[in-house]
């Protein structure tokens, strides 16, 4: 079956339903909208009108939409439900009623646990894929859900297209594996690909959104429609396997796939054939994800402009923190940083500058308003030579944070709300002949031969390594890989966590785990706090670490002139 997708996240190519749509053939088209960030931002909409909570877009979308899917026997499978799948169902329903079409929409629900965590924003755990299943089964043509792990939009449709069941652990991982490369949209295509110098330029302009040609084995061929932009390849296929991952067992409601046993193979022009995926019996555990409103932030950037960078930030720093003592509302948290954008003898003035970063977090938003602004803006006659700031602080803006907690699986009751309105239990792993399975690390596997050399040169590690990088909580993974044997049996001996460590120095003082896959002639990196409380809570100056994996490949090291 051929399932595909237009949506990586809420926000994502407005047109790429259409595009998917009439590009060519498919059987099912998925959409991912739900992300950390999007649960806090839904949570926030939803305190302003309990009826919501959902995203609004995919409901546009399927009023420009929903005839042509009919039309063509596509059916529709998006978690787009968010915090409400229930009232999104509802909608359809009802412009499925103005349009004059005859549509019969399920959806799945059990993932609200904000009975049992009152004092989170949202509480939501990550189902699988069989609720999905079920509504299908019962004649779905539309299935929202609320919180489903991204993988599910693709194991959903494919179990109940082949029938399998929770016993059939490779099918599901291989599903699970093309589900996770579908699920960020153009990423698979050449989006944010490291080596995107090599690809056409013009392809790059506006990449087409992949699709999985799935087989009832649970191998599949990932793609894209022909004529569409982008580039499907080995390359683009393995940095999207290993975005927002972490170890060799990739954990799942349904099934643990083993991403140790992914085989990758180049079987046509933008067609990669993805096989061998061996699957485990999930946890007996389900992770939950919690926002909550953490406070309020404010910051201001000063420029700091040509000569004495370091002894100007050290003077309006001074001021500041002089300024905040003398407050009777300090900011419980004040951090700082400077960024050296600045050149010397720079033909422009913006060359020549530099930028030093204030932020400021408080309980209260007054005092990161008020307090903020106060003390910085006072400062514009008296402080370093040339002081100006890119925008003056306004009021405080609240944040949220992100936990991850697990719970029982078996305590969480996932129900199929069916499109005659029939209320179908979906059963637990641990209630099926399936069965669970504690999670714990694989052997690491054996390294390969070390490469032997006697020439280096000191050159940037992207020069042969690509990267990708993402968030998962306050955690940040980064994977890197390279493209031929003897560029591997260089990079398992020589990129070791001390290495990365060095290479990265704000992880030095955090757990960082390093993760060997072999078949994909790759390293996964698993650096544990990086981000704070989330992206949500804009700890750090990229918060969700997207640019991680490109700072990595900028850094330079000795590498052997055999790989040049």
């Amino acid at each position: 079956m051929r399932i595909g997708n237009a949506s990586g996240f809420y926000g994502d190519r407005h047109s790429a339903v259409r595009e998917m749509l009439t590009g060519g053939p498919l059987d099912v088209l998925t959409g991912d909208y739900l992300a950390e960030l999007t649960m806090l931002i839904l949570g926030r909409d939803r305190l302003k009108d309990p009826d919501r909570g959902y995203a609004k877009t995919f409901l546009k979308q399927m009023e420009e939409c929903l005839g042509e899917a009919l039309d063509r026997g596509v059916r529709v499978v998006a978690n787009a439900g968010g915090l409400n799948p229930a009232g999104l169902a509802e909608q359809l329903r009802e412009l499925a009623e103005r349009l004059g079409l005859d549509v019969r929409v399920a959806h799945v629900e059990g993932d609200d646990l904000g009975a049992r965590f009152r004092d989170a924003l949202t509480a939501h755990a990550y189902l699988g894929g069989f609720g999905i299943t079920e509504a299908l089964r019962a004649g779905a043509d539309v299935v929202v859900t609320g919180r489903v792990t991204d993988a599910a939009l693709v194991t959903g449709p494919a179990a109940a297209h082949f029938g399998w069941g929770p016993g059939d652990h490779d099918r599901l991982a291989g599903a699970v594996v093309a589900g996770h490369v579908l699920e960020c949209g153009t990423q698979a295509t050449g989006g944010n690909y490291a080596f995107f110098g090599e690809l056409d330029p013009k392809a790059l302009l506006r990449p087409g959104f992949p699709l999985a040609e799935v087989h009832a084995d649970g191998s599949c061929v990932i793609t894209k429609h022909d004529g569409t932009g982008g580039v499907v390849d080995v390359g683009t296929v393995t940095a999207q396997l290993l975005y927002e991952t972490s170890g060799a067992r990739y954990a799942g409601p349904d099934v643990t796939a083993r991403l140790d046993t992914v085989r990758l193979a180049q079987a046509g022009p933008d067609r990669v054939r993805v096989e061998g995926v061996r699957g485990e019996a999930p946890p007996p555990t389900l992770k939950v994800g919690l926002t909550r409103l953490g406070g309020h932030r404010n910051e201001v950037v000063f420029v700091l402009t040509g000569l004495d960078v370091d002894a100007k930030a050290a003077l309006v720093r001074a001021q500041i923190e002089d300024a905040f003592s003398h407050s009777k509302s300090r900011p419980a948290e004040v951090r700082w940083e400077l960024a050296r954008t600045d050149r010397p003898d720079a033909d422009t003035e913006e060359t020549a500058s530099a930028l030093l970063r204030l932020v400021v977090r408080d309980r209260d938003a007054d005092v990161v308003g008020r307090a903020l602004s106060g003390a910085a803006i006072e400062l514009a006659l008296g402080s370093y030579p040339g002081f100006h700031v890119t925008a003056p602080p306004g009021k405080g803006t609240p944040y949220g944070v992100f936990e991850a907690v697990y719970v029982d699986a078996a305590s969480v009751r996932q129900v199929a709300v069916t499109p005659d309105g029939l209320r179908v239990d979906v059963p637990a792993a641990s209630a099926t002949a399936g069965g669970t399975r504690e999670l714990a690390d694989v052997e690491p596997p054996e390294l390969p031969e070390p490469l032997a050399y006697d020439r280096t040169r000191r050159l940037p590690l992207g020069t042969v390594a690509g990267a990708r990088s993402g968030d998962k909580g306050g955690d940040a993974n980064v994977g890197v890989w390279v493209r031929t044997d003897d560029a591997w049996r260089w990079l398992a001996h020589h990129l070791t966590v001390e290495r990365f460590q060095g290479l990265v120095p704000e992880s030095r003082e955090l757990k960082v785990t390093r993760h060997v896959f072999p078949n994909l002639r790759a390293l996964n990196f698993h650096v544990e706090g990086i981000l704070g409380e989330g992206v949500a809570s804009q700890a750090r100056f990229d918060p969700q670490a997207k640019g991680l994996g490109e700072w990595l490949r900028a850094r330079h090291l000795d590498i052997p002139e055999v790989l040049l």
